[in-house]
């Protein structure tokens, strides 16, 4: 349900203004190389990790669908403790259905998807915190669904021994997007996120321009183990940097080796579900064509040297292989996310060129559809992103349950603008649920990423905040009403208060 729009010059006058007003007015410097190392700790310096090549590349495996019934997708999760093979040792990893990571449920926007979780966790005990870690539940990351009743209502808790049975409409949910599902229990969260529950979600597109090309998922997590188990939680500090792993895997591989034929051009869907690392992804003498973000597909290829991805974010990308034959290797560049980190290149992937020569192109027109939208706002919001004596705040409030929190009230089928501040010397990949949202400037930061989101008809539903900078959101407040929800996906700042509520009523509240 959309307003009035604005023409265009009256909508850039608004949209200057909005970023002209609010807490801060200074650019950030720019990002430099560097970031943490191993299990969250400080340090300076630079690090490489360079694995050799390793085994063939593997999907994840896609979850069964057990309905007969058409337009109906029922799956079965149970969260458990799992022992897999991490780069050559048997961890006890927390996974989904045992698979790490967990398995990929496959949907069409004209479905309806049941998800019937299990919580088989038990005598996990209390983290330092004081938060029961046998306790669980299920976000569906990203997808504009009802945050009410059995949908992706995160107020839902599941204790140990118990299922719920999860039911989404998915009649409003764009095609061709990568979400994913994780837990969502304030104050566990973290800690279930880095010890493997996580998997992709993806609702299929029928565009033929895309039908052809060769397509893989791709989920970036790293971890670091103390002996057979997930590198604990020790300290508040673990909490107020984020973990960072000493190994970094694509779908639980180190270093998979990809074949890719000379001339063929694939698509790839890339998810970060990681906790706290950032990828600078950069494929060794390749473009990187952009062609898809969280909430949708865009209008065209827009080429990229490298793409950033913070924790939480998507992205969709054609890759040609236009080079001599060889093999290259997919990175993730240093790059300072603030908070005192070392700089870290990390070989993520090897891609191959094996077979006979074929000559795909990448298309010029990927989704004519996608438009950067011009809306009439209701409202302008800021809200200032903040850290200190072992907390995260929103506009000076820490959450800590529903009556010690920030709240927004917005009006079913409306607009707003959101202007994200953070006040913090560390980057926030800023995370809001049920609606996607534009992104209409980014002050501070990395250039590209900013000219990227701020001229590509993207829709998303992470954006990156630059440590003392800012992000100016277009927001549709659509379909659904309910209490949902806004926080940093550096999960282990969401545990220690950095989220706030979002209340959306058929009226102003």
């Amino acid at each position: 349900m959309g307003r009035k729009g604005l023409s265009r010059r009256e909508f850039i006058r608004f949209s200057s203004l909005v970023v002209g007003a609010g807490y801060l007015g200074a650019n950030a410097a720019k990002s430099a190389a560097g970031m943490m190392g191993g299990g969250g700790g400080m340090g300076g310096g630079t690090s490489v990790i360079d694995p050799p090549p390793g085994a063939l590349f593997r999907d994840p495996p896609v979850a069964w669908n057990k309905s007969t019934a058409a337009n109906i997708v029922e799956v079965d999760l149970e969260a458990g403790v799992t022992q897999v093979n991490v780069n050559g040792t048997m961890a006890n990893l927390l996974t989904y259905n045992g698979g790490f990571p967990g398995p990929t449920i496959r949907v069409r926007n004209s479905d309806t998807l049941k998800i019937n979780l299990t919580n088989s966790l038990s005598m996990l005990g209390t983290n330092i915190l004081g938060h029961d870690r046998d306790i669980t539940n299920l976000h569906t990351h990203g997808l504009h669904v009802s945050p009410e009743g059995n949908s992706d209502n995160v107020m839902r808790m599941l204790m140990s021994g118990d299922t719920f049975n999860y039911e989404y409409d998915l009649s409003k949910q764009a095609a061709g997007t990568l979400n994913f599902y994780h837990p969502h229990v304030h104050g566990s969260v973290a800690e279930q996120y880095w010890g493997g529950l996580a998997g992709a979600l993806i609702v299929e597109d029928d565009l033929p321009v895309l039908s052809g090309f060769e397509t893989h998922l791709m989920i970036l997590k790293d971890i670091a183990l103390s002996g057979a188990d997930p590198e604990p939680y020790t300290s508040t500090m673990d909490f107020m940097h984020g973990k960072v792993g000493d190994t970094a895997m694509v779908n639980g591989q180190v270093n998979p080796v990809l074949n890719i034929r000379p001339g063929q051009v694939q698509r790839w869907r890339v998810l970060n579900a990681s906790n706290a690392r950032f990828y600078m992804l950069s494929l060794e003498g390749h473009a990187l064509s952009v062609v898809g973000t969280e909430g949708g597909l865009l209008d065209k290829p827009y080429p990229q040297p490298q793409i950033l991805l913070s924790p939480g974010e998507r992205v969709e990308i054609l890759v040609k292989a236009s080079r001599k034959s060889g093999s290259y290797r997919l990175l993730s560049l240093p790059y300072n996310r603030g908070g005192g980190s070392m700089g870290q290149q990390v070989t993520l992937l090897t891609l191959s060129y094996k077979g006979s020569r074929t000559s795909d192109a990448v298309p010029s027109v990927i989704d004519p559809e996608a438009v950067r939208v011009q809306e009439m706002p209701m409202a302008t919001r800021t809200l200032a992103l903040s850290m200190g004596q072992g907390k995260g705040y929103i506009n000076g409030i820490s959450f800590a349950g529903m009556d010690s929190t920030f709240e927004i009230h917005s009006m079913l089928g409306t607009w707003e603008i959101w202007r994200v501040v953070n006040q913090s010397m560390m980057d926030h990949p800023f995370h809001q649920h049920v609606n996607p949202c534009q992104v209409l400037s980014i002050s501070g930061g990395d250039a590209g990423y900013a000219s990227l989101y701020t001229s590509a008809p993207a829709w998303k539903d992470v954006v990156l905040i630059p440590k003392m900078g800012s992000a100016t959101l277009l927001v549709p407040v659509m379909d659904y009403g309910g209490m949902s929800m806004f926080h940093c996906h550096i999960v282990e700042h969401e545990d220690i208060g950095m989220m706030g509520l979002w209340h959306i009523g058929d009226h102003s509240m």
